[in-house]
């Protein structure tokens, strides 16, 4: 059977519904992976397609054994490809070095026996010759549970209804991603950026030092495009990312000002980062500035500034490092 291609339903950012509203909603679990959209055309084979519409279906070869699950009943499912890390969360990182090899599928099997990935479903678009895209997200999700769609590499998470607050809680207390809340009654909107579905994204915030900065390209040619900030660990400054947003043009200008005073031929950060075009300066400037996770190697992820601390010295800026960033 030749399926009709879908779009997936996008999210938009926000907050949590008002409480008077919490049974309205259903709530789960933000994913930090690949979304996919799931073609089973009740052959035995599987498709899968990115966001943009690509086939990414030989980067994933140990999803292949889903295209047989349903038998000759062909399906169209919403989904996200995720790879785990030690502790079951799903780690970006990871998922990168699985991403990409569509066309080399021999890679492609090599890394998926050192990090196979698992693919989380979380709706139902098609089912035999029935377009599910019209009824609302309560029905389509109770179609999909019944499909008991659990396999090595694939599942059917659940989704809890109303409780918002307490599911947000437990995904910070977790360490996960964040949290996606999807009305009840909303139908499927293909590629729609909707307000029917909310995503919340937690955010973590820590101190760093200032060590360089990066040229602006540009409008913000002349001024600090990125600062290049570190933590301290082991008795010397690690480099943990460039913070490129968080600051009002007024304030780049002012930060400019204040990274030319503090400029320096030496690099402060051990070991120094390949960061091109770098302009290195005293780490004097303590800022505070919030991101998603922390990556395998130290680094965070989606990082922004937030303010300066001149109420910290530089040496009582953040908690000390582990010895060495886990690779």
């Amino acid at each position: 059977m030749t399926l009709p291609l879908i779009p997936p339903m996008l999210a938009t950012p926000g907050t949590l519904p008002p409480p008077a509203q919490d049974a309205h909603w259903a709530y789960e679990t933000k994913q930090d992976g690949q979304r996919a959209v799931v073609y089973l055309p009740g052959d035995g084979t599987v498709l899968l397609r990115a966001r943009s519409g690509e086939d990414i279906t030989a980067a994933y070869p140990e999803l292949r054994p889903l295209g047989r699950v349903l038998g000759a009943t062909p399906a169209v499912l919403d989904g996200e490809v995720l790879a785990l890390d030690e502790e079951g969360r799903a780690s970006f990182q990871l998922l990168q070095n699985r991403m990409g090899l569509a066309h080399t599928p021999a890679l492609a099997a090599r890394r998926a026996a050192r990090v196979p990935v698992h693919l989380v479903l979380f709706d139902l678009l098609r089912l035999g010759t029935d377009p599910l895209l019209a009824l609302p997200y309560v029905r389509r999700r109770k179609r999909l549970a019944a499909l008991g769609l659990a396999g090595p590499y694939w599942s059917t998470p659940g989704a809890v209804v109303g409780q918002g607050a307490r599911a947000l809680a437990s995904t910070r207390e977790h360490g996960l991603e964040g949290l996606i809340c999807k009305r009840l009654d909303s139908v499927y909107e293909p590629g729609v950026r909707s307000r029917s579905w909310i995503k919340i994204r937690n955010m973590r915030s820590e101190d760093v030092l200032v060590g360089g900065w990066s040229p602006g390209k540009g409008r913000l040619a002349g001024l600090p495009g990125a600062v290049l900030v570190g933590q301290r660990g082991g008795g010397r400054l690690r480099y943990v990312g460039g913070v490129g947003t968080g600051w009002s043009a007024a304030e780049r200008t002012e930060l400019a000002a204040r990274l030319a005073a503090l400029a320096t031929d030496v690099c402060p950060f051990d070991p120094v980062p390949a960061v091109r075009g770098a302009h290195w300066v005293l780490p004097r400037l303590v800022g505070e500035v919030r991101y998603s996770v922390r990556t395998r190697a130290g680094l965070l992820r989606q990082p922004s500034w937030l303010r300066l601390r001149p109420d910290l010295a530089p040496q009582d800026a953040a908690a000390d490092l582990p010895e060495e960033p886990q690779l």
